[in-house]
């Protein structure tokens, strides 16, 4: 009987049904619990229920493991903040601070993935698929800081769009990580990480020479934001009736006020 038990469980190890994602569902709730560097390859073979020599059909090694994971996550990743870009609607600031709110967002909600991302120890260019996961994310990233560098005001020096992404990232990645995990490393804060993470972007712009006044709608030259674009349409001739009363009494019609520039960017006008 007992023999019969072990053959069974022997048989249930090397014939899972989806033996790799079963690995990777296992080591991933390894590292919400353990951290990346808390467990090993047998460990997680020993999670999804299979013999330690199952994984070995999938992934060379443990390492091996935890850069799909980590390339899973980047794949997410880009996904997420994409979708907060979206290239820039309906304005480059707006669509920026969404950026930012997105990278936190997803460091909070899924900190096992952002953990095999950044801290699991996996050299990324070592892995051209997982580099190619990481540079698509990371780009999303730089195609904001283009659109912002693109705001420079007049008589500033414009700076290196790809400088601006690093500086940002980094600040996005040291808010995530110290006041925006999903897990117990998260560190109290006065206030939330996404007031943080604007403050930190506030100062680090005033110190380019952005006019951290602004407010929100303004646009890079070029675009054109929704009021501009509704008061580049001209008016409508007034009625015949009402052209010919003011004709009547000898008064001239006075085109309308263009309309105001939209309510306040990034901190004057918030309470």
């Amino acid at each position: 009987m007992s023999w019969r038990k072990d053959h069974r469980r022997a048989e249930r190890g090397y014939h899972h049904g989806n033996l790799k994602e079963a690995l990777l569902e296992a080591a991933l709730d390894l590292i919400a619990k353990k951290g990346p560097a808390g467990f090993t390859f047998a460990d997680a073979a020993r999670s999804a229920g299979v013999s330690p020599a199952a994984p070995y059909r999938h992934f060379r090694d443990r390492e091996e493991l935890l850069s799909s994971i980590a390339q899973r996550g980047f794949e997410q990743f880009e996904s997420v903040l994409s979708a907060a870009w979206d290239d820039g609607r309906p304005d480059t600031v707006t669509a920026f601070e969404r950026v930012g709110k997105a990278y936190l967002a997803y460091a909070r909600e899924e900190p096992a993935f952002y953990s095999a991302m950044f801290e699991s120890g996996v050299p990324v260019d070592s892995n051209p698929t997982l580099m190619a996961a990481s540079e698509r994310a990371f780009n999303i990233i730089r195609a904001a800081a283009e659109r912002l560098a693109a705001l420079t005001p007049p008589g500033v020096a414009r700076p290196p769009a790809l400088m601006m992404a690093l500086h940002i990232w980094s600040m996005s990645h040291g808010v995530a990580s110290l006041f925006s995990r999903g897990d117990s490393s998260r560190r109290k804060l006065p206030m939330s990480p996404e007031d943080l993470l604007e403050a930190g972007v506030l100062i680090y712009l005033r110190g380019l020479g952005f006019p951290t006044d602004r407010r929100p709608g303004d646009t890079a030259p070029g675009e054109k934001s929704k009021s501009d674009q509704r008061s580049s349409v001209p008016p409508a001739p007034p009625p015949a009736s009402s052209a010919a009363g003011s004709a009547a009494a000898g008064k001239t019609a006075q085109p309308a006020s263009p309309p105001g520039p939209p309510p306040g960017p990034w901190g004057s006008s918030r309470k």
